[in-house]
This record gives structure tokens, sequence and C-alpha cells, in this order.
């Protein structure tokens, strides 16, 4: 299945997946290069909620450019595979050698506004990110392994640490959500 068809399937969480749902599926016919970041308007992206075999923890990173501790995750960059895109940012971002998907369905889907910054010396304007967000499961006996270029760290927290841990007030409803859907899942039989 692709992704649009994926999307198209996709039940909505809340009013705020609703209406994102309704803007990326737009974007998605509207917009041949839409995977690609030279679309300097908007883009796909894939993001990871990391949690551990309990689902009691999950993993974060140390992001550089938005001085704060966020999911891992990245831009699609021709890739139409978004779930690949999650894990292989994941893997890249936190050094972990091994983590799978909870599911093979979407976890959550935002629409997300990325200020101007510079990214490795070059000006990078304001866009927004149409992100695709997939649960993914991780031991949290691993060692973890930051990506200098990208965060300085990489860590664990607790559910409710995660979004606290976040100083980027814009996302902590977004991290919540997140919570809230890991939380209403069946618990895990592992």
């Amino acid at each position: 299945m692709d992704f649009a068809e994926q999307l198209s399937a996709y039940v909505p969480y809340n009013e705020q997946e609703a209406a994102d749902q309704a803007v990326i599926l737009d974007a998605l016919m509207r917009y041949p290069d839409v995977y690609e970041r030279s679309n300097l308007v908007l883009h796909m992206t894939a993001s990871a909620w990391i949690s551990n075999a309990a689902q009691d923890r999950v993993l974060m990173i140390y992001h550089n450019i938005y001085d704060s501790w966020a999911w891992t995750g990245g831009h699609a960059d021709g890739e139409r595979d978004l779930m690949q895109v999650a894990v292989r940012e994941a893997k890249e971002e936190t050094g972990l050698r091994s983590v799978r998907p909870v599911t093979d369905a979407l976890f959550s889907i935002e629409t997300l506004t990325v200020n101007p910054h510079r990214k490795r010396g070059t000006y990078v304007p304001a866009h927004l990110h149409l992100n695709a967000t997939y649960l993914l499961e991780a031991d949290e006996s691993e060692p973890l392994h930051h990506k200098a270029d990208e965060n300085r760290a990489a860590g664990w927290f607790s559910l409710d640490d995660a979004v606290a841990a976040c100083s980027e007030p814009w996302m902590r409803p977004v991290y919540q959500k997140l919570n809230d859907k890991l939380r209403a899942m069946p618990s895990p039989l592992h």
C-alpha cells in the first residue's frame, strides 16, 4: 500500500489529525515533489515514537537546531516508504542497531511548522513538515550514541518526563497525544 492509500485509510485520532490528514492528502495530490526537501514550502518527513517493550518509557534525542528533547525523524528525501525513513532516522540519531515497528500502521500524523534556520551553514526558509509518525520498539539496555551533527544526546524518559523535557511548547501536545495513544494500546505481550 502506498503512503497516499495508507493515509486515506487512516482513522484520525482527534481534530488535529483530521485537519492535518486533509492538508497532507491535498499536498500529495498537488505537489509531485512533496517527497523532496527541494520543495521549499512543504515536504514529507517521518518520525518515530520509540518505546521500550513495556511501553512505559520512550527514547528521545536532544536536537541541536531546536535546542530541545525531541523524537527522532527526518526528511523523506525521495523515499516513499516513510516507515523506512522513520526506522533509518531512529538508528542514525540514537546509535541503536535494532529497532522494530510495533505495527505496520501509521501511529500519528502532523503538519508541523519549521522556523527559518541555518543547517550546515546554509539558510533554510520557513516551511511545513508533513509528518508521518510510526511507533517503534527498542531494547532500552542497548547502548546509545548521539549523531553530533544533529543532536547532543539520546536518552530514555518516562512518558510524562518525555513531555516535560521538551522545551518547545508547540510540540508538547504532540508528544502528549503520542503518549495517550501509546497508553491506550493493548498491554504488550513481552
